[in-house]
């Protein structure tokens, strides 16, 4: 072992690909070449001006101390009853753990979790860095694999086939990073029946556009949620998270809050009080932009023959089967971004499962949607 390398825990993370077709992109354009970015999927909006003179008020106050490890009880209030009124489920403020945005929340999920060695359920197609987490705590991720003819969900008695005596949980985010899929509440209820610990996240809850919206607190007490303010309110600068967890796990990921992470930022959570109070009108704005953006391009798939069975109907991401041009989406994604000058990402960042597809982020303008898209389809013509 050489003293002098970086540990085999840090080297066995695998890059997060869409950043590097960001940072690709954006090196490109700092030589003068106009980019088109559908890749990130970062909100395009300013944050709500309710959230920004609430975080001010707390600065010129001088609110810029630490506060408790769990996070003000004034904001784990507020979104005790945000669920209340939303889900209409009952948790405790004791329950929730305000976080430096939802990446720290899975660090101390996981963390409080899992033994060496130990399971948790994901589905393939994921988000790309819940593998990262798992294994940086020496936990392994099982891949179910989940098809485009069922909307990219689980079927639960497939998840029984993954099932052994290391499971310590399954993983449910809906929406869906990447596939802008939505349980329904059945789906969701399906999978609290399986009688395992649930891990869900749910940060992109609020940003859906047909049917309904459900939390997996309806359907089970067993589980983990994540959450936060950077999608639905146009946080993500923020880092405002939380984690709503089981009683019986709260201080052990107290005591790991107090060492990593101390607290969240102060004058951040007097923010997030204020968009969960006071921003329903500016969440109705940016979802009724987002949809006629979805619609667009959903439209537009359609037309190149591109589109996925099933329309994404939550978050503001859609997958788009290019099976028929590559079997290798990261050279095919980097061929898109040299030639047309549009950035996507390719669905092998997103698992094994998801090759042959790339995905499309429409948090952005609808002339660049428009623009975009006109690019690519001219650039697969020529293929």
């Amino acid at each position: 072992m050489n003293k002098f390398l970086p540990s085999s825990r840090a080297q066995q993370l695998s890059p997060f690909i869409v950043m590097e077709v960001l940072e690709k992109a954006q090196a490109m354009m700092a030589q003068g070449e106009d980019i088109i970015h559908l890749e990130v999927g970062e909100p395009d909006f300013a944050t709500p001006e309710p959230v920004k003179e609430a975080a001010l008020r707390a600065m010129q106050q001088d609110d810029t101390h630490y506060t408790h490890s769990l996070g003000k009880i004034t904001l784990r209030e507020e979104i005790a009853r945000y669920y209340r009124k939303k889900y209409g489920v009952e948790i405790s403020p004791e329950q929730v753990i305000i976080t430096s945005g939802t990446s720290p929340g899975m660090l101390l999920i996981f963390s409080a979790l899992l033994e060496k060695g130990e399971e948790i359920i994901l589905p393939d197609p994921y988000y790309a860095c819940y593998p990262n987490f798992i294994r940086y705590v020496d936990g392994q991720p099982v891949f179910v694999p989940v098809s485009e003819e069922d909307g990219f969900k689980y079927r639960p008695e497939d998840i029984k086939n993954y099932l052994s005596p290391l499971t310590r949980a399954i993983m449910v985010n809906s929406p869906s990073n990447p596939t802008g899929g939505v349980f329904s509440a059945v789906e969701l209820k399906n999978l609290a029946a399986l009688d395992q610990m649930i891990i869900s996240d749910e940060i992109y809850n609020g940003l859906i556009y047909e049917g309904e919206e459900h939390s997996i607190l309806e359907f089970t007490d067993r589980a983990f949620v994540i959450n936060g303010f950077s999608k639905l309110y146009a946080m993500t600068g923020w880092r405002l998270g939380y984690v709503i967890a089981p009683r019986e796990y709260i201080r052990v990921m107290q005591i790991m809050q107090q060492n990593f992470f101390i607290c969240a930022s102060s004058f951040a959570q007097e923010g997030g009080i204020a968009a969960l109070s006071d921003c329903d009108q500016d969440v109705q704005k940016m979802l009724g932009i987002y949809n006629e953006r979805r619609l667009y391009l959903l439209d537009r798939l359609k037309q190149m023959g591109i589109a996925t069975r099933h329309d994404p109907s939550g978050a503001f991401y859609a997958l788009a089967n290019v099976k028929e041009y590559t079997d290798d989406s990261y050279h095919f994604a980097f061929e898109i971004l040299e030639q047309a000058k549009v950035a996507v990402t390719p669905g092998i960042d997103f698992g094994a499962n998801c090759e042959g597809y790339i995905r499309f982020s429409y948090a952005n303008s609808l002339s660049n949607i428009k623009e975009g898209l006109n690019r690519l389809e001219l650039f697969l013509k020529n293929k």
